[in-house]
């Protein structure tokens, strides 16, 4: 049976930590004789014999039990792409900076493999956005996105006009620097730092935060995950040498840049999605955002419960078992955990339910057998 399963592996190859790391995931993974892929463009630098090749297409992981990334979130919103159109769960450990999105550090790295060799994993759907592009009324681009799609000013030094839109409604026009429209997964990365409300992932919503906006109203907002949101581009700017993506909007640490990068733009915006994907926007676009028909999934280690996680991952060419999801509550508890240890969030003379158990008991002991409830 262990001959049939197969994980893909990405690994950010331009940090030495993040090679060595692949390497015994590798080892680990092929001994147990479990199928490793890795793409055909981080081959040369992991060079792991045991590894078959696969091209870094939408059928990389298809008929794959999970992908394991082995970088930071820049190196898992990579790996989102090769992931979404397979249908299978993420397994992040995180060698970048926050990490927010992975769930093991390197120092867990032999726990991690244990636990995927076992199965003893849970799995969580995270809510996308589709993204549509209009000029004059054409569809000329269509994307999707994990975190957030952000229109910006492709000009420092210009300020963007535009009028937001909500379910076919005009919302507000502003002068500002962009626009964020982000899942609840994306409001701890671009939204958190435009001023955006954190959002627990279980929710589901949208999020639409102004960047720097020069108006009276320009405040966060959070809608109907069935709401179309929308930004029409008003005016343009003159050609302007834009920057790669290692200037700021590319994935982060990834080093993997967009295609067009250092052309001229006729257009005073620019939309990105997830830092990676990046669309040129002409005078007058117009960007649609709505919920994703696809989610991602990604793998957790906490809080898998007592059942066997196995039963929550499709196989490869076999049927798909129930998928079971952790209890609200706990997945709200894990990402409350996940805050306080990522953002060192001060929680010093915390109590909690401890001490309110520990009173009530007490309270019990004084009362004796015969005292009120």
């Amino acid at each position: 049976m262990n001959a049939q399963r197969a994980v893909l592996l990405v690994a950010h190859t331009g940090r030495p930590a993040a090679v060595r790391s692949a390497r015994l995931v590798v080892d680990r993974l092929t001994a147990a004789g479990l199928t490793v892929r890795v793409l055909a463009a981080e081959a040369p630098d992991l060079r792991c014999p045991g590894a078959s090749e696969v091209a870094g297409s939408a059928d990389a992981a298809a008929g794959a039990e999970m992908v394991m990334v082995i970088g930071g979130d820049g190196t898992l919103l990579r790996a989102a792409e090769l992931a979404r159109p397979a249908g299978v769960p993420l397994l992040g450990v995180n060698l970048g900076h926050v990490g927010f999105l992975a769930e093991a550090d390197p120092e867990d790295l032999s726990d991690t493999v244990d636990r995927v060799l076992a199965r003893r994993y849970s799995v969580e759907r995270r809510m996308t956005i589709d993204v549509t592009v209009r000029a004059n009324g054409d569809v000329t681009a269509s994307t999707w996105a994990l975190n957030e799609a952000t229109v910006e000013k492709a000009a420092r030094e210009r300020m963007l006009d535009v009028v937001t839109e909500v379910d076919g409604r005009p919302l507000s026009r502003w002068g500002c620097d962009g626009v964020v429209f982000a899942t609840p997964t994306g409001s701890t990365a671009y939204a958190f730092s435009a001023g955006g409300p954190v959002v627990w992932p279980e929710v589901e919503a949208l999020l639409l935060v102004p960047i720097s906006a020069h108006a009276l109203f320009a405040r966060p907002m959070v809608v109907s995950p069935r709401s179309v949101l929308a930004v029409e581009v008003i005016g343009g700017t003159g050609m302007r040498l834009h920057g790669s993506a290692g200037d700021g909007h590319g994935s982060a640490g990834d080093g993997h840049g967009s295609a067009g990068d250092g052309q001229r733009e006729a257009s005073g915006a620019v939309l990105w999605c997830d830092g990676r994907r990046r669309v040129i926007l002409p005078p007058g676009a117009r960007v649609e955002v709505r919920r994703g028909t696809r989610p991602v999934l990604l793998a957790r280690l906490r809080g898998a419960g007592r059942r066997d996680a196995g039963a929550e991952v499709a196989m490869a060419g076999g049927t798909s078992p129930d998928r079971t999801t952790a209890d609200s509550a706990e997945l709200g508890a894990l990402f409350t955990d996940r805050l306080v240890a990522k953002f060192g969030l001060p929680v010093a003379g915390w109590r909690g339910q401890a001490d309110a158990r520990h009173a009530a008991a007490a309270s019990q002991r004084e009362e004796g057998p015969g005292g009120d409830a």
